[in-house]
């Protein structure tokens, strides 16, 4: 110990130079908006690729435990999309109204029009070539779960026409929304952030509400702006709304785990179980909205605020 205070006594002058270097750069950044969207696009930059080679040697010893979830994923999705026979058939022709002419009334059937290619994802079909919502793979190469703010890092960036403010979903529902983008990666906010709000509504009846994260438990968050009037059942079921260009209408959520009425509010205080276990999150898609710039411009022009803006 002697010799540490030494150590600190006899360089206390190159010590101190170091720390206040320190603190007038980071007074530098925090106060030029350039400066600091300058540093931390470069930040973002280099930390991905860091990020990138620490996950390719991670990926090489957990090939085994990697390949049994995509197993199991993709046993899940083929159960999706093959149901059994005896639910949700569907008849390969309708019934048609009989001719005016038709002397002997009789019922005649019509193939109908072949369906167009859909993707089952978060519970919801969605157009695999929807021109409104295409989607585009990504993987997570860094993710932040112990924090009040977190994010989440992908190994698409600008070059693959990721740019911020674009949704982010999981084969089990809502993940985030991009925010920061260099060239070949980018910075996620994570549903898992006191600044991210989702607009949603409960399946069964369509009550919308806007779904946060209260800081505190990973699977869970908190449905708000319901009605006190509303009537809540355990287990319904929570999508997005359809309200922003974000995110498709429909895309799961999570459910009601349960609902507390508070003596002096108006509205439920709804605990909502997610979907995506953000502990075990590999594989992500991009949601991209052609016709998010002009929807947003109308609404900036009108005063509405954006779904997942900082709240005050």
């Amino acid at each position: 110990m002697r010799n540490l205070f030494l150590f600190l006594f006899r360089f206390r002058g190159a010590l101190i130079f170091g720390l206040l270097e320190v603190i007038s750069l980071y007074l530098f950044i925090t106060n030029n908006s350039y400066q600091r969207a300058a540093f931390f696009n470069s930040a973002n930059k280099y930390t991905g690729v860091v990020l990138e080679r620490r996950t390719q040697i991670t990926d090489y010893f957990q090939l085994a435990e990697m390949n049994q979830q995509l197993a199991v994923e993709n046993a899940s999705l083929r159960q999706q999309l093959y149901p059994p026979d005896t639910t949700g058939r569907e008849a390969d022709s309708v019934a048609l109204p009989p001719a005016r002419t038709d002397s002997l009334r009789r019922i005649r059937y019509q193939r109908p029009a072949a369906r167009p290619d859909t993707l089952l994802l978060g519970q919801q079909a969605i157009a695999a070539r929807d021109p409104g919502y295409p989607l585009m793979p990504a993987r997570v190469i860094n993710n932040m779960l112990r924090n009040v703010d977190n994010y989440l890092t992908l190994n698409v960036g600008s070059a693959n026409g990721v740019r911020p403010g674009l949704g982010v979903i999981a084969a089990d529902g809502v993940v985030g929304r991009v925010k920061v983008v260099t060239e070949h990666y980018a910075t996620v906010t994570s549903l898992l952030n006191s600044k991210t709000s989702i607009s949603s509504k409960i399946k069964r009846d369509g009550t919308f509400g806007t779904v946060r994260w209260l800081g505190d438990d990973p699977t869970h968050a908190t449905l708000d702006n319901v009605l006190r009037e509303t009537r809540l059942v355990k287990g319904d079921t929570v999508v997005t709304s359809g309200y922003n260009t974000v995110f498709p209408e429909g895309v799961f959520i999570g459910t009601i785990d349960s609902f507390v009425k508070e003596p002096d509010k108006n509205f439920w205080t709804v605990r909502v179980k997610l979907g995506v276990n953000f502990a075990n999150l590999t594989y992500v898609y991009v949601v991209t909205s052609r016709a998010k710039a002009e929807r947003d411009t109308v609404e900036a022009r009108s005063g509405m605020p954006r779904e997942g803006a900082p709240r005050p």
